[in-house]
């Protein structure tokens, strides 16, 4: 089988170093390249036909951004960005992720000894990833991307890093009883929208948010993202969507024409406060190997929403949040899946349907219509209960 080729383009030597070492421990990843600069880069692009490229978001001469712009425009290709843990790198990796880079990593700290083993298995998969995916430009400047390969082998994908040890997988039972603990009495007439992703979501949730009015029921997401990214991201979906965005806060009421953002590295659930909802954060063990984790979410909203629910998972690696799908979909909720075209990673909602919890499958452009007829036809059915 041919090796991915990758070429790394970062104006730190070490980084190129770090990164080539690691790349180097697998046996189907293979750097052809490395480039200081996006000039550099761009005359290697041509040499050297990498399968996938890692791109520093601050480089001299020209910035990430610009280069991934003009990348996207002439020749679009596969893209993971490297980025720092900061505000403005946050800012800047979101906004690359809206110009059409597949994924982004934090920059590998200096003292990176603790946590070597895991940040390699990481960006091992997300190149692996990025290798399968699609790049189609469309008329409006903006892309599309889908993988050639299906669920099974994203999976395979997962459980092939090398050497490397991966975390115990955890299920939604370290944070939350099994759904026979399911609450039947659900008095409130209030609907909730609960949302999960994580490769290529970020764009996706924003193409939902945009179209969602700002009459619609409280929606809660949780959204694969580190810490340091999630109040960027949050404040992002803000600025295109008619509803309030916000981090979540625990203890805080859900409202309608509000929208709650798990805050990264918490895994955020829905509880009962009364005849009110309310968000609680949770610091417990990452399930399915993230925190926040959409199983947690989904099964939250299984045992405390129940047929007041609507459940959506959208593009994203792995299978989190399929079996909290399933749950809410056995609990009465409405669940729709990201169809398989129109995903980045057909990960999470092909699993979503393969246990047999998905009611609508649709292209993400539908989404958001079909949640506001949804909401309409549901609240008119509530009312005459």
């Amino acid at each position: 089988m041919a090796k991915i080729k990758v070429l790394i383009i970062d104006d730190s030597a070490l980084i190129r170093q770090m990164l080539t070492k690691i790349f180097d421990t697998t046996d189907d990843i293979e750097v052809v390249g490395t480039a200081a600069d996006p000039y550099i880069a761009r005359e290697k692009i041509k040499k050297l036909n990498p399968d996938v490229l890692t791109l520093d978001v601050e480089m001299p001469r020209m910035d990430g951004l610009a280069f991934l712009s003009n990348l996207m425009r002439l020749r679009p290709m596969p893209v993971v960005m490297i980025s720092a843990l900061t505000q403005k790198g946050a800012d800047i990796t979101l906004q690359a992720l809206e110009y059409g880079a597949i994924d982004f990593i934090t920059k590998p700290q200096l003292d990176i000894s603790q946590t070597f083993d895991n940040y390699s298995s990481e960006i091992v998969a997300k190149i692996r990833i990025a290798a399968r995916a699609q790049v189609r430009p469309l008329s409006d400047n903006s892309s599309v991307r889908t993988v050639k390969d299906r669920t099974e082998k994203t999976e395979k994908t997962l459980l092939e890093l090398s050497a490397h040890k991966i975390p115990p997988k955890y299920s939604a039972d370290v944070i939350l009883g099994s759904t026979a603990t399911l609450h039947k009495h659900f008095k409130t007439t209030d609907k909730i929208i609960a949302i999960g992703a994580s490769t290529g979501g970020t764009e996706a949730i924003k193409m939902v948010l945009k179209y969602m009015p700002a009459s619609s029921p409280g929606i809660v997401i949780s959204q694969h993202i580190p810490a340091a990214f999630s109040y960027s991201f949050a404040m992002r979906m803000n600025q295109v969507s008619a509803m309030t965005v916000s981090e979540a806060e625990d203890g805080k009421a859900i409202l309608p024409g509000h929208v709650y953002i798990a805050p990264g590295n918490q895994h955020l659930l829905v509880e009962r406060d009364g005849a009110r909802y309310v968000s609680r954060l949770h610091e417990g063990n990452p399930v399915n190997r993230h925190r926040p984790s959409v199983d947690v979410l989904f099964r939250s909203m299984a045992q405390n929403v129940g047929p007041n629910g609507i459940g959506v998972i959208l593009t994203g690696m792995g299978d989190d949040g399929a079996r909290g799908m399933k749950e809410m979909h056995e609990a009465g909720a409405v669940t729709v899946a990201q169809d398989e075209y129109s995903s980045v990673v057909w990960g999470m909602p092909g699993e979503a349907v393969k246990h047999g919890g998905v009611d609508f499958i649709l292209p993400l452009h539908e989404i958001a219509p079909k949640l506001i007829s949804l909401y309409h036809i549901d609240s008119a059915f509530v009312s005459h209960k």
